[in-house]
This record gives structure tokens, C-alpha cells and sequence, in this order.
């Protein structure tokens, strides 16, 4: 191990990119250092394509702006090859049954895709889900979950909910089921883990969090280093969110979950990249999982793109991190005798 600074200027461990994800209490992040020619030209096509255009959204966030044409022009995207799918049906919304020609493991993740809680879906998901299940050698169930501006957030974790007790009533048991999300599916994931808890459910075998938000409020954010550096999200976004977000809200919301009961939630793994203005949210939220007494290991990609993973088979970092995933979940799962499916 040698010594690196993080964004936030503290000395953090350096880890080769070979090494397994160890599921152990983390004192410190694990960096993992280096950033390859086709991520930096990625970062530098995001920030000056993409960030503008979210800029312009932040700007006048109405509800003129066709939020689910994203996901609409990915319908077309197909699975991974080889990748079975079909549709389930929830009681409030559709999901997507995802399984790779050898995800026949007895372990299972639910899945809550990223978006600000406002836009992509299945569509713009279902190549980085179809990953997720090759690696893990599992298959997913991706979550369509109700959005903003039309449902509150706390919608979005009741059907994340939904989603695992489908998965129960299928016959999987709690410590066969991986919860994982990225950027607002990475809030949804520690927030439906957290309402599994206080229903009294099987607590998941292990949580997965892809450059997550875990804090609706923007303050600590925009005061962090970080904030200036992002390729790809502006200040003016999480203004924008936490302005939603807030009128949305009922009397009874949820808190965000960095502040939530994290006592007794299973092992979870967190990967940001160094640079995303998200990176505060992710070590403040494993630091609260680690005095809670959970079980956390921070990854800090060196450079990477707010959710690099969605850019598997373009730049090798988001290879690498998959793959990092799919060993944690196994390592989570061990292996037993598979249910029956009744329902798919």
C-alpha cells in the first residue's frame, strides 16, 4: 500500500486494480489510482456535451422538458448478448427480470437505476444491469419505480420494497438478495434497505452503491472541492433536485439516508470517482455506515466519470469496477440450492 490524497485532501490507501473487494469495516477509502486515455477523453466529451445541457435543464426546470424521452429513445437497446429478460409487474410500476446465459446462481439483485429521480429507466439501464448479472453470475430485477415530479421520492423506495417482496414471494431469501443502484438508484438503495428494516423483512445480504447521492441536500456538496471539478454534473442540478424534491415532499417524508438508522444494515460497497461532485455524499455515507457499525468498503475511482460503469466496453475502469461488483455480491452470496420462480 502506498499513500494518495482524496478530494476532500485526506491521505487515503492506494489499491492495485487486481485486488478483490474486501468486505471488511473501512477506516479509510481504497483508491484506486489511475485513469486511462479513453476515460479522460470520456470526462472531457461529458463536460463539455452533457454538463451544458443539464446546465440549461437547472436552469428552467420545467415540467415541459420530456423527461422520459431518455429512456424512450433506449428502448431499443438490447440486452447483453446472451441475456434473457422479461417483464414483471408490481403493484405500482413495471420491472425487468434481467439473467445472463450463466447467472444461474441461487443469489438475485434488485436493481434501482439512476436519474436524478426524474428520467432514464430500463431502456437506459439494461446494458450496465445485463453486466451486473454476468458478473455476479445472478440475475437482476430492475426496478421502473415511480419518479418526480409526479410521485415523491418515498414512492420510489415503496416500490423498491415492492420489488424485494416479489423477490421473496418468489422463495429467495433475504441472504440471497443484493440490493444495488447507482447515483439516485444509490439513494434508493440505502433507503429501501433502511425501510426493509423498520418493516420487519430479511435483511438483504449485502448492499451496492454506484456513485450514490445520499443526501437531498446540496449544501455539503457545493462547499466540497469536489463541486467546481465534475465533468458531468453542475452546481445548479442539486439546487434544482432539492427544489423538487422539497415540493413533493409530505409532512411524513423520509430523511435522506445518510442520516437514516443504519445500524444492522448488511455489508455494502460504494464506488464514486475522485473527481464527481457526488464524492462528499459517498465518504460521508461510509463513514456513518462504519461508526453504525456496518460493514463498508469506499472505492475511489481515480478520475471516473459520475457512473463510469455505464460505459462498459469503452473505457477499461468501468470493466474493472463490474467485475469488482459482481465479486462483492458473490462474496455476499454463498452458494445454496436455488428456488423454484412461479412467477417468471
Amino acid at each position: 500500500m502506498t499513500a494518495n490524497t482524496s478530494p476532500s485532501g485526506r491521505t487515503i490507501r492506494r489499491a492495485r486494480t487486481t485486488r478483490s473487494p474486501r468486505i471488511a469495516v473501512a477506516a479509510e477509502p481504497r483508491f484506486i489510482a489511475g485513469a486511462s486515455l479513453r476515460s479522460r477523453i470520456l470526462a472531457e466529451s461529458v463536460r463539455f456535451t452533457v454538463k451544458p445541457a443539464l446546465e440549461v435543464w437547472a436552469r428552467w426546470p420545467s415540467a415541459m422538458w420530456p423527461a422520459g424521452a431518455l429512456d424512450f429513445a433506449a428502448r431499443m437497446v438490447p440486452p447483453g448478448r446472451g441475456v434473457g429478460r422479461r417483464r414483471i409487474r408490481l403493484e405500482h410500476c413495471d420491472a425487468e427480470w434481467l439473467q445472463a446465459r450463466d447467472a444461474m446462481r441461487d443469489a438475485v439483485v434488485l436493481y434501482l437505476h439512476g436519474g436524478g429521480f426524474l428520467t432514464c429507466g430500463l431502456n437506459t439501464h439494461r446494458s450496465l444491469v445485463s453486466r451486473i448479472s454476468g458478473a455476479a453470475g445472478a440475475p437482476v430485477l430492475a426496478v421502473d419505480y415511480r419518479m418526480l415530479p409526479k410521485h415523491p421520492i418515498d414512492a420510489a423506495i415503496a416500490d423498491g420494497v415492492a420489488g424485494y417482496r416479489w423477490l421473496l414471494e418468489q422463495g429467495f431469501e433475504g441472504k440471497r438478495i443484493v440490493i444495488a443502484g447507482d447515483s439516485a438508484g444509490g439513494y434508493l438503495t440505502f433507503a429501501t434497505a433502511i425501510a426493509i428494516a423498520e418493516l420487519g423483512l430479511p435483511t438483504p445480504a449485502g448492499l451496492v452503491a454506484l456513485s450514490p447521492l445520499t443526501d437531498i441536500d446540496p449544501a455539503t456538496k457545493l462547499a466540497h472541492p469536489a463541486a467546481d471539478g465534475c465533468p458531468l454534473i453542475p452546481r445548479a442540478v442539486l439546487l434544482a433536485l432539492a427544489d423538487i424534491a422539497a415540493a413533493r415532499a409530505g409532512a411524513n417524508s423520509r430523511t435522506s439516508p445518510v442520516n437514516g438508522a443504519l445500524a444492522g444494515l448488511p455489508p455494502v460497497l460504494i464506488h464514486v470517482g475522485s473527481t464527481e461532485i457526488l464524492y462528499p455524499d459517498a465518504e460521508l455515507m461510509a463513514q456513518r455506515l462504519g461508526a453504525a457499525g456496518v460493514t463498508v468498503t469506499l472505492e475511489v475511482w481515480d478520475r471516473q466519470v459520475h457512473v463510469f460503469h455505464a460505459a462498459a466496453g469503452l473505457i477499461p475502469e468501468a470493466e474493472r469496477a463490474i467485475a469488482r461488483v459482481g465479486e462483492f455480491i458473490r462474496t455476499c452470496t454463498p452458494a445454496a440450492e436455488a428456488p423454484a420462480l412461479t412467477a417468471v
